[in-house]
């Protein structure tokens, strides 16, 4: 898959975030104001549009994680604008646009498998089960790019505790919607549909892997997985399941939509490993965005080594990549 290159402009010539948002969203509302009054119709707060400007919401209450890294965030323009997000687009200038009108609410998870109190939560509950914290992660794609992006978002292991998995759990497994009407390339064979991704419960439970609401001081942008997406920061990014509607607590290893589709090269654990070549490309190096070469050394877990290598004492990385 051929990978597109993004400007080369120098940080200083980056728009703001706050100018860029207000841009888009005059922009925005000029364009669907005008299409609505072509055609003799004003917009109702159930169309998409409504939905749209609500994914943009300001946030209250963040707190800022001791989790986070000291290194500069990428733009709020880098992170929305060059993403993997293949329900919509194999390319990856294009789900930007693509998910403008994607419906976020009303949103429910459902809580399913061996766990004492299934359930189906609401994202605004989910969203009050432990104070919103910015987390600012290293994003490393397997595909040899990374960002520096300023999640928000609560512990995943807030959630499972409120599920109170049973004692056999060792996997818990996440589903995507399946929204074809919505997600233009769910009409196509591009994978098989839904997106489905799975931890360990150990790996679940840490207290790095969190479920992102948000991005910056805002709620999260229908493109990075809006509303409810998964963050693993020491794994590669195809392992943070967008969208999430489903959180099954499982006895056994879940099947997973990458390493189903290329097992050869996409792997259950799927490790950030700087030794471990991805079968058409080195993982040594990667090229950190808006940058244009490959040439920022890799790094172990992505960086956070210190906090989680310890999950895998004795494991074979190479074989379990």
């Amino acid at each position: 898959m051929l990978i597109k290159k993004p400007s080369d402009i120098p940080s200083s010539e980056i728009t703001s975030k706050s100018t860029y948002m207000n841009r888009r969203k005059f922009i925005t509302g000029a364009a669907v104001t005008g299409a609505a009054l072509a055609a003799g119709f004003y917009l109702r707060n159930s169309g998409s549009a409504a939905e749209t400007v609500e994914a943009n919401a300001k946030l209250s209450g963040i707190i800022k994680s001791p989790f986070s890294t000291t290194e500069k965030p990428n733009s709020f323009k880098d992170i929305t604008t060059y993403n993997n997000y293949y329900e919509f687009s194999t390319e990856k200038d294009e789900p930007n646009g693509l998910s403008a009108n994607f419906r976020t609410r009303p949103w429910t998870v459902s809580i399913e498998g061996s766990v004492a109190k299934p359930k189906k939560l609401d994202i605004d509950t989910i969203m009050k089960l432990a104070p919103l914290e910015e987390r600012i992660y290293r994003h490393r794609c397997v595909e040899a790019w990374s960002m520096v992006i300023p999640w928000v978002g609560i512990p995943l292991n807030a959630l499972i505790k409120q599920a109170e998995p049973l004692g056999k759990v060792k996997f818990v497994a996440f589903e995507t919607i399946l929204a074809p009407d919505q997600m233009p390339n769910q009409k196509r064979g591009v994978l098989a549909w839904p997106y489905v991704e799975g931890l360990r419960m150990d790996e679940a439970m840490h207290p790095l892997t969190i479920l992102a609401v948000g991005l910056y001081d805002e709620a999260l942008p229908n493109v990075d997985g809006a509303p409810l997406r998964l963050v693993v920061p020491w794994k590669y990014g195809f392992k943070g399941a967008k969208a999430i509607v489903k959180i099954k607590f499982l006895e056994s290893m879940p099947p997973t939509t990458w390493n189903m589709m290329n097992p050869g090269e996409y792997g259950f654990y799927s490790n950030v490993n700087p030794t471990v070549d991805h079968p058409r490309w080195s993982q040594a190096k990667e090229r950190r965005l808006p940058g244009l070469f490959k040439n920022h050394p890799t790094l172990m877990f992505n960086g956070y080594g210190d906090q989680v290598a310890s999950l895998y004492s004795g494991m074979d990385l190479r074989k379990n990549f």
